[in-house]
């Protein structure tokens, strides 16, 4: 199957195009659930997956499945206790008050509210008793006048977090229309969805216990932009 970076009896990764979702609830929409479903009923396997970390619908990059439920089981206690290491490649507009430049690290640390209506999150203040502590860790890998290409890794798992709180740090996602970018500037890109690419993660094999370590690159033309 394309896009499939790894596979063995417990486990499968992809490398998820922006664009399709990991689950909907839209009967006329496939998603990624089914397609692997299907996937493994054409392999002659019992169809059980379990998707271990989501991406939103217009988030391009690595996508990490259970194929039985004593793997889900693992990998869902290792997410919950932040063992699972995640990695994410940005291209962000540089920020109006201070120009970014390379090598520069910084931790963002926010409290977040997700609207259920209108699927959209916020920051809040940490007093709010619906708002979750969001924490991310950023260092800037390329920089010119206008964008800044960022090597993320995330450290809580909220709503929309990194487009949330890179947008609230005057520093939104290119493509990202929800959360700060123009219509007007997504045209000129020449860029349909976010610049924003789940590139690695890091995790213990759920039933030998090995470290294994997957990576992928952007397919979002933006991130090519970087290096002209």
């Amino acid at each position: 199957m394309e896009h499939i970076l790894y596979e063995d009896t417990h486990i499968l990764a992809l490398h998820k195009p922006a664009g399709i979702a990991v689950q909907t609830k839209r009967f006329s929409e496939q998603d990624l659930i089914s397609i692997l479903k299907n996937y493994r009923i054409l392999q002659k396997e019992v169809p059980y997956i379990s998707v271990i970390n989501r991406l939103d619908q217009p988030v391009e990059g690595l996508v990490l499945f259970a194929k039985t439920k004593d793997a889900a089981a693992n990998l869902s206690m290792q997410l919950k206790k932040n063992q699972i290491e995640k990695y994410y490649r940005a291209v962000v507009y540089q920020p109006k008050s201070k120009r970014l430049s390379v090598g520069e690290s910084q931790t963002l640390t926010d409290y977040l509210i997700k609207d259920g209506r209108t699927n959209v999150s916020r920051v809040a203040n940490e007093k709010d008793k619906e708002a979750k502590k969001a924490v991310l860790q950023y260092t800037v890998q390329k920089a010119n006048a206008e964008f800044a290409e960022l090597c993320i890794r995330l450290d809580t798992g909220r709503h929309h977090q990194i487009r949330v709180q890179m947008s609230n740090a005057d520093m939104p996602l290119a493509g990202d229309c929800k959360y700060g970018t123009k219509k007007s500037d997504v045209s000129s890109i020449n860029s349909k969805n976010i610049a924003l690419c789940s590139s690695k993660l890091i995790f213990l094999h759920p039933k030998n216990h090995k470290k294994i370590k997957l990576e992928t690159q952007p397919e979002n033309p933006i991130f090519q932009l970087m290096y002209e």
